[in-house]
């Protein structure tokens, strides 16, 4: 796996439109660990429902149901076959002799002009009232969003944070000698490549708002780094210059992008202006190998990885230039790092008697906690509200992607059956 074999290494990739060729192979999640209590939850059959089957269109509570149990948090409670819509009256005694702590309920009704009008409500048990209630008036592609989205309310609703499961994420498929970068749900659904290459690609990276990748391309017969448009498939030129390009990443506001050039023989981090075509800023400086930028969600720090220590560490600078300091200290070997978006915990690839595993620091304490057990997990990428790692690791002998919560007790697993998949990375909340 890239970063494993060698922190440095940058591979490219051909471009084509987002959604040109065949759609992307869909993800296989397995569940291999829940949270240390789970909250009960029912979802009963919204009404009208079945008319979304009769159309080949997924059913809304079946997508809620499997994206609460995939985040670990919570217990389906069956509902039977009872459908309940929006305005149904609730029989609270009856729902809480199943046990729940909490009932969805909704409706779907097709609209004239070929929409869904999706109603939804969430229902406090215990306190025998509703809580939340709302609706959406999806197109026919895009129910499986509409989903999401009750899912992230009832989420948001129960723990207090926001859902993620209406975001995006990034990853590379590998098919025999084919590559693409494939862009999909964040359970894996509606994959689609925007990129497809015969060449290795690596290193994607999601602009803030959530519409642009950057990545690194060797079509050229060099590296090179690009901004590619997801809703164009339009893409610009942001580094081709002399040596090596690679290692993007964009600072929060989106104006700039930190990659790691070659200019004077040795890897250094500049950087560059995200609409192309401005002279390269350097903001490290010093005789060793400089790389893996990535920025503090506040745009104060640049924390990257280098070989200054005599082994890859982990250090944070000012982003405009300046002393770094050191981060890592409990192994010989840290790369990686990634920030939270409350920028408190920083995620890393950390050796560990002989094994690469993904860790969490917590930078107001330094503490450090270990979050994988396999042997070559990597591409660690923070979900949105922090609370969950997407990362690279393999399973029966492929590269495969996990998941797990950064307390280390809820995981999965996302895999391919035909292809190999690597490079995750999450994107944003989307708005």
């Amino acid at each position: 796996m890239t970063q494993r074999r060698d922190f440095l290494a940058a591979a490219g990739a051909s471009a084509a439109l987002i959604g040109a060729g065949p759609a992307g192979a869909q993800l296989k999640i397995d569940v291999t660990g829940v949270g240390a209590r789970q909250i009960p939850v029912a979802i009963a059959a919204f009404s009208n429902e079945p008319a979304l089957a009769a159309q080949n269109l997924p059913a809304i509570t079946e997508v809620v149901r499997a994206d609460l149990v995939r985040c670990g948090l919570f217990r389906i409670v069956d509902g039977g076959s009872q459908m309940l819509d929006e305005n149904s009256s609730i029989n609270y005694a009856d729902w809480r002799g199943r046990g729940a702590d909490a009932l969805a309920v909704g409706s779907v009704t097709r609209l004239a002009d070929g929409r869904f009008d999706v109603r939804f409500r969430l229902h406090d048990v215990a306190r025998q009232q509703s809580v939340i209630g709302t609706s959406f008036t999806p197109g026919a592609g895009q129910i499986r969003l509409a989903a999401h989205k009750i899912a992230d309310l009832i989420y948001e609703k129960l723990t207090g944070d926001k859902g993620i499961f209406a975001t995006r994420i990034a990853y590379v498929l590998k098919r025999g000698n084919q590559y693409q970068l494939q862009i999909a749900d964040s359970d894996g659904e509606n994959a689609l490549p925007a990129l497809t290459s015969p060449e290795p690609i690596i290193s994607p990276s999601w602009s803030p708002d959530g519409t642009q990748l950057a990545y690194v391309s060797f079509e050229k017969r060099k590296p090179i780094v690009y901004a590619h448009s997801l809703p164009t498939g339009q893409r610009r030129v942001v580094a081709e210059f002399r040596g090596s390009n690679s290692a993007p990443a964009w600072s929060p506001d989106g104006r700039s992008i930190a990659v790691t050039l070659t200019l004077n023989g040795m890897s250094q981090i500049y950087l560059l202006s995200a609409s192309g075509g401005s002279a390269p800023r350097r903001i490290t400086s010093s005789n060793a190998i400089d790389t893996e930028a990535t920025f503090s969600p506040d745009g104060a720090w640049i924390y990257f990885t280098s070989d200054r220590s005599g082994g890859p560490q982990i250090y944070r600078m000012p982003a405009n230039g300046g002393d770094a300091q050191r981060l890592t200290f409990k192994g010989d070997y840290h790369t990686s790092p990634r920030l939270s978006g409350d920028g408190k915990l920083m995620s890393y690839v950390a050796r560990r008697e002989g094994r690469f595993r993904i860790a969490v620091m917590d930078l107001a304490t330094n503490d450090e906690l270990l979050l994988t057990d396999g042997n070559m997990d990597e591409s660690p990428s923070f979900a949105p509200n922090g609370r969950y790692l997407l990362y690279a690791t393999t399973a029966g002998g492929r590269d495969a992607l996990g998941m797990v919560s950064t307390d280390g007790r809820v995981r999965s697993r996302l895999s391919v059956v035909s292809g190999d998949v690597r490079e995750p990375t999450w994107g944003p909340f989307m708005n």
